[in-house]
């Protein structure tokens, strides 16, 4: 490419990005003043990672919280990071940062190593989308470790409630029993906290089922609910579901087996079958070489 080609792609950036800016500034909200239900919707927000943005002072703040409000991001971001485990050193709106941050960075590699706008452009798609990967991979790993144990603790809970205990006190009694908690077990006392604060039951398993958004869970909180609402024999429910959860597990590991012998066959074709076929026809291919070519 050229010296006139840089410089009109340079030119066409800038413009793009002035251009963005421009609009950004034409199509945010003014000022106004705020009404009572305004008020009240600003303290419930209050307590959100969002309300460190402060448009007013800061740039950059300013343009995370435009992307923010225009592609509705918010209760995306607050789901993706509860269902990786709300870590406290990332919060959602570091990771509305890190969107944006890549979609600056990565356009310009992208065009500092192909030279072309359209790797640029599709460049501003890829940067922005892979913290979104990078945090469901972190909720995926998790949600296959809470499952690592969850048939386990359903047993101990219906055996623990054959004895005569309700099902919070089961739960209770498997949080206290435990030497090393596990994911499922954290959750679980989340739970049993929540009640403490105040919460109803209901609202305590729902939450349990929203923080950790695996279906069995969910299909768990459901036998529960129900079973404390019509009053029909929770054990008898837990027996059966932990049956099912662990015919099921059955079934995902024999269609995984049956499926490894076909996922087989690319490594197959391309690393060991070549090799072989060199180490075959190798010696076959020297004779040939130094005789001449002759039979």
């Amino acid at each position: 490419m050229d010296k006139v080609g840089i410089i009109l792609n340079i030119c066409l950036g800038a413009g793009l990005l002035g251009t963005f800016f421009f609009f950004m500034s034409v199509l945010m909200p003014e000022e106004k003043k705020e009404s009572l239900s305004d008020i009240e919707t600003r303290a419930v927000r209050a307590t959100s990672s969002f309300a460190r943005l402060n448009p007013e002072k800061s740039l950059w703040d300013r343009l995370c919280l435009y992307i923010a409000n225009a592609l509705k991001l918010q209760p995306k971001l607050e789901e993706v990071h509860m269902l990786a485990g709300s870590p406290s050193n990332v919060q959602p709106v570091d990771i509305l940062k890190q969107k944006v941050l890549y979609a600056i960075i990565a356009p310009i590699v992208a065009f500092l190593l192909f030279g072309s706008p359209v790797m640029a452009v599709l460049a501003i798609l890829v940067g922005f989308i892979i913290p979104d990967q990078l945090f469901k991979s972190k909720a995926l790993k998790r949600q296959t470790e809470l499952m690592g144990t969850f048939s386990t603790t359903v047993d101990l809970a219906a055996l623990i409630i054959e004895s005569g205990l309700d099902y919070m006190t089961a739960f209770d009694r498997i949080i206290k029993v435990a030497k090393e908690k596990t994911i499922l077990e954290e959750e679980i006392e989340k739970m049993l906290n929540e009640v403490k604060l105040g919460y109803s039951r209901r609202e305590a398993l729902e939450r349990l089922a929203k923080r950790t958004g695996v279906q069995e869970i969910r299909s768990f909180v459901g036998l529960i609910i129900q079973s404390d609402e019509l009053g029909t024999s929770l054990v008898d429910l837990l027996r059966n579901f932990s049956v099912d959860l662990r015919f099921r597990r059955m079934n995902k590991a024999e269609k995984a087996a049956a499926q490894a012998s076909t996922k087989m066959l690319i490594p197959l074709f391309l690393f060991i079958f070549p090799t072989v076929f060199i180490l075959m026809l190798a010696p076959m291919i020297k004779d040939l070489i130094g005789s001449g070519m002759g039979f």
